[in-house]
């Protein structure tokens, strides 16, 4: 009961509180001799940045409770060879928990993912994703990103490079934002086609309000 309630806190506390660093943040740190993060609260992001790795990374966010039960079905009829993970999964798995695939990590990812959809709202499990996320070897969350890349800040984000930044994820290292392959690019335009989709018919609206 102690180590449930614990747990319990220390979800709770950073529904409010900035996670300081995660477990592959550090780890990175180590391997690089530093990385370049820097925090920006949801009101200095751009929305189309938020609406982009929505896009991206899991449409229905904003219809599900932490699982996208569609996707999981069609990553199972296609042989597991399409990932199914949710905006939620993502950042328990790196706020929480370890890299890498195992049955011990997606177990705890199963088990902590309603507690953050339950603890935290929509806007705030996005707003955590857009700072954990790796856009690129040792550049971690949207502000750093939107400097490294463009030199401007997170609110001046343009469409296009929103899209660019949210085409990279979720395998940063082996895409490029300023060298886009013609992968990346035809990514980009699907996402910024959908991030113009999800606006429209209010799959938005969960963190935009």
């Amino acid at each position: 009961m102690g180590a449930v309630a614990l747990v319990l806190l220390w979800i709770a506390a950073f529904a409010v509180i900035d996670p300081p660093t995660t477990p592959y943040m550090l780890a990175e740190s180590r391997r690089l001799g530093g990385i370049d993060r820097q925090w920006a609260e949801m009101d200095e992001i751009a929305p189309v940045m938020a609406r982009s790795v929505v896009a991206a990374e899991d449409a229905n966010f904003c219809l599900h409770w932490g699982f996208d039960m569609a996707a999981i079905r069609t990553a199972m009829e296609e042989g597991g060879r399409r990932g199914a993970s949710t905006i939620s999964q993502q950042v328990v798995k790196n706020v929480f928990l370890w890299q890498g695939r195992s049955w011990p990590r997606k177990a705890l990812e199963a088990l902590l993912t309603p507690l953050v959809e339950a603890l935290w709202s929509k806007r705030r499990i996005l707003e955590v994703y857009l700072n954990v996320a790796e856009f690129g070897e040792g550049v971690f969350g949207v502000k750093a990103a939107a400097r490294h890349y463009f030199n401007v800040s997170p609110a001046a984000l343009t469409p296009r490079q929103a899209a660019l930044l949210a085409a990279v994820l979720p395998d940063p290292k082996a895409r490029s934002v300023l060298r886009p392959s013609g992968f990346v690019q035809r990514r980009a335009q699907a996402i910024a086609d959908g991030a113009r989709t999800i606006l429209a018919d209010g799959r938005a609206a969960c963190f935009e309000s």
